[in-house]
């Protein structure tokens, strides 16, 4: 799967804030994700980033806007 700079993807763990979802801000030999849940930034080698991520979320889907409902973006 191909995955872009500002796509929403969702993993197998939570982080501890809670939150599944991660924004891609790099991607490259490295990937540079942000939580949507508190912004925390990590970077992970693509193939353990991959491994990671379970599926790409959409900005209608109901889990993501959930998470800015209650983030107050909404």
């Amino acid at each position: 799967m191909e995955y872009e700079i500002g796509d929403i993807v969702r993993t197998k763990k939570e982080h501890p804030c809670g939150s599944k979802l991660w924004e891609i801000t790099r991607v490259g030999v490295d990937f540079k994700l942000r939580c949507v849940g508190c912004g925390h930034l990590i970077t992970l080698e693509r193939q353990k980033a991959l491994k990671m991520i379970t599926k790409k979320v959409s900005k209608e889907d109901k889990e993501y806007l959930k998470w800015k409902e209650k983030e107050g973006n909404i």
